[in-house]
């Protein structure tokens, strides 16, 4: 048999595996590490190193760095102040918690974060449900204190005309009046005093998954996929030298903003209503007894972490360092840093990432001179290194936080595209693909988005990409698009699994907390997935043209045709 139809059945076996999840896809990402030496597709050791690339150092940097955020709780310092300047407002304090929700994503895991905001936004729900409960309570005194007033009111009115017996029985009516079902009914239903603090758990709790997600896409490092869609990428077309941390950046920022302002809005029209005029005043006097209880509650949390510490301002140095260097190595409309060396092309994102990461295990979490550092809040472990020179975080840290799963993955589906690149597979797709040709390319992106999107409600995200990027690309090639215009809006698009419990890892962590029902997540993802789609489609339409160039069928995909048809 020639190598394509020997190379097909293995991609679909490993693609199989894949999105069925019968066994772990980090165990399913080893099946091209033995049968494509087998059937004579690839050495092994041409196999092995494709496990190993460039992004895979990129990810172990930007764990260091996490590790260090997490060990010394500078996200909840980070999460509590967001959501003290937003306020205690139903409305504002969902946009407040997306807002740092957002921010924490484009940087840790999308799963990492919502583990680490969840907790803090339970803390002011059920800060929130005890207030509504004593509101409800208080409620109930005011009403009886008004029916006494009405009743002392027609006494002294009429005074002359009833006599004592006839007064006693009417207060004694009035004492008796008060219906009580109603209590017997609240306490059926205790966890929520009312409706609308139902829904303002809803809100906030799906308010945070959907702000991981749209968090996620901003950086290169923000989430899984985008990892597997840059070194795919790069591994096709070596000579395109256009992704990179700043581009993808400035074509996803705006992307997020305008997703998270028409998320905000559409959570709570769904579950707040559409008095948006009452959610954005600014003034004190309309504050409720249980947003000020809410506002405090917020307030003592971070209170408790104390002043600032060394290993947090440590941490946020690094972290705006990182953030600086990878901006400045190639930035585009002007000479990055990589032009003060002699030789081109030699330092990457990847080489700032553990460069810094690197020097998180030399630098000390004391400060010179000083006492042992501050124990973390929130930190159940009594026992702290008495060493001066701890570092500020450990091997055990790291390991804790690596995703080993996701770069055996990435690896994977590396290995699958070299072994589809040497068989001439890609080829054999592309031209299975020409009858497609006759569509405009916003047609052939719009298709890859709903299609993506899809599938990825049911299989894993990487998964999903890793099998879908080589067709798309093939299906480029073969029309004649610049690859970028269908593979970056599929990139993002295949991270809006938002609809289902089991479509990400979020999803699931909120889920748990059992605030949200199946149909509340399909009912908001639905508008969440339509939304994300129109606003990828509206980027890649517009300020994605000029970014990418991508009128043009560029050169380094015409060089990828040549080679890849040899």
């Amino acid at each position: 048999l020639s190598l394509p139809y020997v190379s097909t059945p293995l991609c679909l076996l490993t693609a199989v595996y894949w999105v069925s999840e019968a066994v772990p896809l980090g165990a399913a990402a080893l099946v091209p590490a033995f049968l494509y030496p087998l059937f004579g597709v690839l050495k092994s050791s041409e196999v092995a190193a494709e496990y190993c690339k460039d992004t895979t150092l990129l990810l172990m940097g930007v764990i260091c760095l996490a590790a260090s955020i997490e060990k010394w709780n500078l996200h909840k310092r980070i999460a509590l102040r967001m959501v003290m300047i937003a306020g205690a407002k139903p409305g504002m304090l969902v946009l407040g918690f997306m807002c740092c929700t957002v921010f924490l994503s484009m940087w840790l895991s999308n799963t990492s974060t919502t583990a680490m905001v969840m907790p803090i936004a339970e803390a002011v729900l059920q800060q929130l449900i005890s207030t509504g409960v004593a509101d409800t309570q208080e409620d109930s005194e005011t009403v009886e204190a008004t029916e006494d007033d009405r009743e002392e009111n027609l006494e002294q009115n009429q005074l002359e005309r009833l006599d004592s017996l006839y007064l006693f029985l009417s207060l004694f009516q009035t004492a008796i009046s008060i219906p009580e079902p109603k209590k017997e009914k609240e306490s059926k239903n205790s966890r929520y005093p009312t409706k609308r603090d139902h829904m303002i758990c809803k809100c906030l709790s799906l308010s945070i998954t959907y702000a991981a997600t749209i968090g996620g896409l901003i950086t290169i490092t923000g989430t899984s996929t985008n990892l597997i869609f840059a070194e795919q990428f790069n591994n096709r077309y070596p000579d395109a030298k256009v992704i990179n941390f700043g581009t993808w950046f400035i074509f996803s920022f705006p992307i997020a903003i305008i997703m998270l302002l028409l998320t905000w809005v559409w959570l709570h029209f769904l579950f707040l209503g559409c008095n948006f005029r009452e959610t954005c005043s600014l003034s004190k006097k309309r504050k409720t007894r249980r947003e000020m209880l809410s506002e405090r509650k917020i307030h003592d949390e971070y209170i408790k972490l104390g002043p600032i510490s060394y290993p947090e301002v440590v941490t946020g140095v690094f972290f705006i360092l990182m953030t600086l260097l990878w901006f400045t190595r190639e930035p585009g409309f002007v000479p990055g840093w990589t032009s003060l060396f002699e030789k081109k092309g030699y330092r990457t994102d990847a080489t700032v990432s553990v460069l810094l990461g690197f020097l998180l295990f030399l630098i000390p979490a004391r400060r010179p001179f000083s006492r042992a550092p501050r124990t973390p809040a929130g930190d159940s472990s009594t026992e702290r290194d008495p060493d001066p020179m701890a570092p500020m975080i450990t091997w055990k840290d790291f390991q804790n936080l690596m995703p080993w799963e996701i770069v055996i993955l990435v690896g994977g589906g590396y290995a699958l595209a070299a072994g589809c690149k040497v068989s001439g597979l890609s080829v054999w797709i592309g031209r299975q693909l020409e009858p497609m040709s006759g569509l405009p390319p916003w047609m052939v992106t719009l298709l890859a988005c709903l299609l993506v999107s899809a599938v990825t409600e049911f299989a894993s995200n990487p998964a999903t990409l890793t099998v879908f990027l080589p067709i798309l690309s093939a299906l480029s090639e073969t029309l004649q698009i610049n690859p970028l215009h269908t593979l970056i809006p599929a990139t993002m698009c295949v991270s809006f699994g938002v609809m289902l419990p089991v479509g990400n890892p979020p999803n699931a962590i909120v889920f748990s907390y059992g605030h949200v029902q199946i149909s509340d997540m399909v009912k908001a993802g639905f508008g969440v997935n339509l939304i994300g789609v129109l606003v990828v489609m509206l980027a890649i339409m517009t300020w994605g043209v000029p970014l990418f160039n991508l009128t043009e069928y560029p050169d380094w995909a015409i060089a990828r045709n040549f080679t890849g048809s040899l």
